[in-house]
């Protein structure tokens, strides 16, 4: 499995442990950037990964930012990604086995390293379930992406 990685300046050092986990791990992985603390932009960053998974360049993605909560926002702006903010382990399996994450974010300045690759571990030894009422339910996200769903079901 290839991941793609990437960090705005927040996100910067604890990148640098995570991806030195991957690596430690056997993973391949795909260092995006940041490379340094200087102040970036994390919807640059976001922008990368995305685009490397919608080429297929990698299987899955890790984006961390200061919060998480910006590169999340950033890379579920585009047609295909399920990204999820998750600093629990039952939050990242789960995101993927129901609803097919496929890019993890991560808030730096609220996770520490140790828990951070716990929730990677989580999120890249799960698969999604395929299960009948999940595939509905992606199927009505991938409407609402194409601009359908105008009318209210619930």
């Amino acid at each position: 499995m290839r991941i793609a990685i990437g960090a705005d300046h927040g996100g910067f050092l604890l990148k640098v442990r995570i991806a030195d986990f991957l690596r430690t791990a056997g993973y391949d992985s795909l260092d995006l950037g940041t490379h340094s603390t200087e102040s970036v932009d994390y919807p640059d960053f976001a922008r990368a990964v995305a685009e490397t998974l919608l080429r297929k360049e990698a299987d899955r993605g890790i984006l961390i930012c200061g919060s998480g909560v910006g590169a999340c926002i950033a890379a579920n702006k585009f047609s295909g990604i399920r990204a999820g903010l998750c600093h629990d382990t039952f939050s990242a399996r789960q995101g993927v086995e129901d609803d097919d994450a496929n890019i993890l974010c991560m808030g730096a300045r609220v996770i520490g390293p140790e828990l951070a690759w716990e929730v990677v571990r989580a999120f890249l030894g799960a698969s999604f379930s395929g299960l009948e009422r999940h595939q509905r339910r992606l199927a009505k996200v991938a409407e609402i992406e194409k601009g359908g769903l105008q009318k209210s079901r619930v």
